[in-house]
């Protein structure tokens, strides 16, 4: 049995942290903190510092406690099943705050809320997974579509259903974005490649692509910010150029070529 001694020490520690939380928000605090933060809401009279620990302990990171599944989470002493829903709940709360700041606002605006809401909607991700946001002429951002799981290449990201997705959706234009679970957020030759190819299709369907983001560690890659979405439109522009040039050329040596004689004689 807890004694009265021990109970007050627990409940003077709890108001503190809420203290703390109600002046500055989540500035200063570990993770565990946060954690133990979380857990004393569901079990308002018990000390959750130690469950608190051990699940970062196990789990590494405030994110990777939220992340984590329920049987997981309850595999901790003293974290039931009300506790680790409160923690799932507070995982998809965050997920449709971000979601909700993003829809309906000008992308050019808020490039940063944007990947605030892909990093915490994708960041855990065992594997690689390549997303679509189409948006409208205000470029407002109007829905969200998982395309592929897996490695990123142009045999698992379909441009056909990209372009068919927007056509849908009356997006006229559109962000790609996926992850990279090993956290370093620099694009490979095939994500490089996949891109092209889209901006490629996009130009062709007279669809925009403002940007695509690889997601990594906290961090990530604007295609657009370095300047490879520009680049790539004018690769396709001088592609389009060329062939205009040179089917130009085939139809002037055409025109030019001398009539054949007629071989014939008159009887």
């Amino acid at each position: 049995m807890i004694d009265d001694g021990t109970t007050a020490k627990s409940e003077g520690h709890r108001r503190r942290l809420r203290e703390k939380f109600l002046k500055s928000g989540l500035e200063g605090f570990h993770d565990y903190e946060v954690v133990e933060l979380l857990l004393s809401l569901g079990t308002p009279r018990r000390d959750c510092k130690r469950q608190a620990k051990e699940a970062i302990e196990r789990f590494r990171t405030l994110r990777g406690v939220l992340a984590a599944p329920l049987d997981e989470l309850m595999k901790i002493k003293g974290i039931g099943a009300h506790s680790a829903f409160g923690l799932k709940l507070m995982q998809e709360v965050a997920r449709e705050f971000l979601k909700a700041r993003i829809i309906d606002k000008p992308f050019y605006k808020s490039s940063q809320e944007v990947f605030e809401y892909l990093y915490h909607s994708m960041r855990d991700l065992p594997k690689e997974v390549f997303k679509v946001l189409y948006l409208n002429s205000q470029n407002q951002i109007q829905d969200t579509l998982t395309l592929s799981e897996g490695t990123v290449n142009s045999n698992a990201v379909s441009s056909r259903e990209v372009m068919e997705g927007a056509l849908k959706q009356g997006a006229v234009s559109l962000i790609f974005a996926h992850n990279h679970p090993s956290g370093n957020p620099q694009p490979s030759v095939q994500d490089r490649q996949v891109t092209r190819d889209l901006v490629f299709c996009g130009k062709i369907m007279q669809i925009n692509v403002l940007d695509h983001l690889i997601i990594g560690d906290n961090t990530y890659y604007s295609f657009s910010a370095q300047g490879l979405i520009e680049e790539y439109e004018m690769d396709f522009l001088n592609l389009r150029l060329r062939g205009t040039a040179a089917a130009k050329k085939r139809l002037y040596s055409a025109r030019s070529k001398p009539e054949p004689a007629d071989s014939g004689s008159e009887g």
